[in-house]
């Protein structure tokens, strides 16, 4: 910037020094003062003049210097870029020799590995000629070894035809299939061809180590044959095929047998496909499942149709019939021990009795004194005899035990009180044993009291076809006492006598059959089932099917709580390891297969559902048609046994009437729990708990839920506090009482109250404020109120038998002489269920 003004003044200047001689030159007659003026400049220009002279050359000399700078820079470019190029042109003159060099080389090695690569061509052309003639040999070998094969196992693949049909029937059933085991031998076969051809063709193309190979190829063939030996023995069609199996090019359709449920593992392998296929047709369908979900038959059946398979249904209880069935039993019939129940009224002494006669105090234990469940027991005589005793229930509500117990026995002990007779529970016992047709030994009880009569009870017991062999009939009748005793020995003998005479016998070897005679639920131990062998022998670890219930028996006790191994014939077991609580009277088999055990079972109790939601469903329409509703009394009941529940649930419904119903929203054995207490909550019920109570989070919620629990150890006192319970819930019933009649002697007009009846009370009374009837020929004409009761010019409020007063009917006044007036009163009359 300095510079550059530097210049700017010195321009100025030049200019200055320019303009007066111009001036000067071109004006003429000017005065010579003013030429002299201006041709003498003053110091202060002179002294510019040289400054701009002093800075023109000082910029000539800068510019000479850097024309100089300039001039050298290019000069040591220059100089620079001839040095590169010729050290450029160098290397490359270099880099030339050398691929020169290189390509030389080059060429040299690709001639020798030119000639390598024939040689080893010729090599390999050679080997694989000796391979494959090697091959052809070996195959020839094999072909003649499986001819050889083929001609001497003829005669043994024709005797084991009917040996494979019955294998591939048996198998059909298993649960892996027949044809899943097919496939996966197809599939084994593919991959041993695969890994032959393979194995070939590395011969073929290396052409090195082939006595190792054909070494490992005998033995590789002989682990083949052997395989295929030990997996097709029995099939003579899948042994022809070992040689030559062609990959099939159209989809396997296969026979799929499918029963009433079946998971989706369990359909993927009868149909030889993966889970996932299997889930992704399902998906495809619009259901989400799992693969251990358990689908019905219909579901399968669809899926399995859209697979490209045939569905073969099987029958509903196809599975059951074929598992019961399959049990080993034996035909080798040897003498039992005889089962023989105790049945009779209640408080007759049918537990006194099997207490003396076991020597133990049973009846001390019972609530009451009275039998609240079957106990079974099994005693040994003084002559050595066995004999297993149920001990039925008396009460009238354990009807259907007393029916189980006859149909589980083989002699019916009825006990009669000598001083009480024939009642309506020993009827009942007479009326189960002849439907069971069980032979009867009459047992006349309590003979020591001063009050006993055994004539009474022979006479009244002949009356129900019970007859003596004192008076030729074919009954037993054995006078004992539970109390001292008396007449025990002789009442064992005349059953032993009994048992000669129907020659009782059962099969004491193979698997094991019996009844349940009573279950229950225990805290500690789960499922308990109180079970009689009938057939066979039971074991610990057999697989048992039981109603509803299967399982595992991981341990027996008898009636004593000793642990045993095994139950024969006619003993009664207490057995653990059920998956649930089986009904008494429940048959009770071991099979074979506890998973065909647990789809039985599963079976079972989807009839069970259906049966049940069938009868729901059907009370619910018969309600729908009628008018108005009934009042319900809702129950959730726990016992301590099964037998219990069925008897209480039974008498608790025959209670319903078509105004108030019985509804036991659950029954079950066991304690009352947190469940049974938020059910009893949720659907306004009362639970009932027979012999067992609740634990602490079912106090709980009973407590913050207020709902009404009641207990009980005897049953008719459960059953008359709900017949109370049940009475609150009837409707008052309205009465209608006639408390007096009057007949109409005169008629009278007023100006105020209308038509006036003069009356004469012949019947009760007549009241001001009860509703009235006029009755004409004794026909109803009118039925409103009075408006006026008068006797003489007073009004009253009531007019008594034989008096004579004036009657004004309200909104009426067509009366007439000889009409007669009725008076009535409506009573509310409380309602009771009897």
């Amino acid at each position: 910037m300095t510079e550059e003004k530097n210049k700017e003044e010195g321009k100025k200047l030049t200019r200055l020094s320019r303009k007066p001689s111009g001036k000067s030159s071109s004006k003429t007659g000017s005065s010579s003062e003013i030429v002299v003026k201006r041709s003498a400049p003053s110091a202060n220009e002179m002294l510019l003049r040289e400054e701009a002279e002093a800075r023109r050359k000082e910029e000539e000399a800068r510019a000479k210097a850097e024309a100089d700078a300039r001039k050298k820079q290019e000069e040591a470019r220059r100089k620079e870029e001839a040095e590169a190029k010729k050290k450029e042109e160098e290397a490359r003159r270099k880099a030339e020799a050398e691929n020169k060099k290189k390509t030389a080389d080059n060429s040299a090695e690709k001639e020798a590995r030119r000639k390598k690569e024939a040689e080893s061509l010729e090599l390999r052309r050679a080997q694989e000629q000796e391979a494959l003639r090697k091959i052809e040999e070996e195959s020839r070998r094999a072909a003649e070894a499986a001819a050889r094969e083929v001609e001497e196992n003829q005669k043994r693949w024709d005797e084991e035809d009917a040996a494979r049909q019955a294998m591939e029937d048996s198998i059909d059933d298993d649960s892996t299939s027949r044809y899943v085991k097919e496939a996966e031998e197809e599939q084994d076969r593919e991959e041993e061809n695969r890994n032959r051809r393979k194995s070939a063709g590395t011969k073929m193309r290396s052409g090195k180590n082939a006595r190792s190979e054909d070494e490992h190829d005998d033995k590789m063939s002989s682990k083949k044959n052997a395989k295929h030996q030990k997996k097709f023995k029995g099939s003579a069609k899948l042994n022809q095929q070992m040689h030559a199996f062609n990959k099939p090019v159209a989809p396997v359709t296969r026979d799929i047998v499918i029963g009433e449920t079946i998971t989706v593992a369990e359909l993927a392998q009868k149909m030889a496909v993966k889970a996932s296929e299997v889930i992704k047709v399902f998906m495809k369908l619009g259901e989400m499942v799992t693969i251990n979900q358990v689908i019905d038959q219909e579901a399968a059946t669809l899926v399995a149709e859209e697979m490209g398979h045939k569905v073969v249904v099987r029958k509903e209880n196809e599975l059951e019939e074929e598992l019961l069935n399959d049990r080993d039993v034996t035909n080798n019939a040897e003498p039992r021990a005889p089962v023989v129940t105790i049945m009779g009224h209640v408080d007759h002494g049918k537990t006194s009795l099997l207490d003396y006669i076991r020597k133990t105090k049973v009846a001390s234990g019972e609530a009451g004194g009275i039998t609240q469940h079957i106990g079974a027991y099994h005693v040994q005589t003084n002559k050595g005899d066995t004999i297993t005793f149920l001990d039925t229930p008396g009460h009238a509500a354990f009807t259907a035990m007393r029916a189980r117990g006859a149909a589980a026995t083989d002699i019916v002990v009825l006990v009669v009180a000598a001083d009480d007779g024939v009642m309506p529970q020993t009827i009942e016992a007479i009326q189960h044993a002849k439907a069971g047709n069980v032979p009867i030994v009459v047992a006349i009880n309590k003979i020591d009291k001063p009050a006993a009569d055994p004539t009474r009870v022979i006479n009244e017991l002949l009356r129900h076809g019970i007859v003596s062999e004192e008076m030729g009939g074919d009954t037993q009748f054995v006078r004992v006492s539970a109390k001292t005793g008396q007449g025990i020995d002789e009442l064992l003998d005349a059953i032993i006598l009994q048992a000669e005479v129907l020659e009782l016998k059962a099969v004491y070897e193979g698997m094991a059959s019996g009844v349940v005679i009573e279950s229950r639920l225990d805290k500690g131990r789960g499922p308990v089932a109180s079970v009689l062998i009938k057939q066979g022998t039971l074991h610990v670890g057999d697989i048992v099917l039981c109603g509803l219930e299967y399982g595992k028996v991981r341990a027996m006790k008898d009636e004593l709580g000793r642990n045993v191994e095994s139950a024969g014939p006619s003993i009664p077991v207490e057995i653990l390891g059920l998956s649930g609580v089986p009904v008494a009277g429940d048959e009770a088999t071991v099979v074979r297969d506890e998973k065909k055990a647990r789809e039985v079972a599963n079976y079972r109790q989807g009839k069970f559902r259906e049966i049940k939601i069938a009868r729901q469903r059907k009370a619910k329409l018969d309600n729908m048609f009628k008018e108005g509703t009934a009042s319900e009394l809702s129950i959730v009941l726990k016992a301590d046994v099964q037998g219990s529940v069925e008897a209480i649930s039974d008498s608790l419904i025959k209670l319903s009437t078509d105004e108030v119903k019985v509804n036991i929203i659950y029954g079950a054995v066991g304690g009352i729990t947190e469940t049974d207490a938020t059910l009893a909550a949720a659907s306004s019920a009362i639970i009932l708990g027979f012999n067992v109570r609740p634990d602490n989070a079912a106090r709980k919620v009973i407590e913050s839920n207020s709902i009404d629990v009641r207990y009980y150890s005897v049953i008719y006192d459960l059953i008359d506090e709900v017949k109370q319970a049940m009475s609150g819930l009837l409707g008052s019933e309205i009465k209608q009482q006639i408390i007096g009649m009057a007949e109409v002697r005169q008629v009278f007009k007023h100006p105020k109250f209308g038509q006036i009846a003069g009356c004469m009370v012949t019947e009760g009374l007549i009241k001001r404020s009860a509703p009235i009837r006029v009755l004409r020929d004794n026909v109803v004409i009118f039925e409103g109120e009075l408006d006026s009761l008068r006797r003489f010019k007073d009004d009253v409020s009531e007019v008594t038998n034989g008096f004579e007063c004036g009657i004004g009917v309200k909104n009426y006044n067509d009366v007439r002489e000889g009409d007669q007036i009725e008076v009535f009163e409506n009573i509310e009359v409380k309602r009771t269920l009897d």
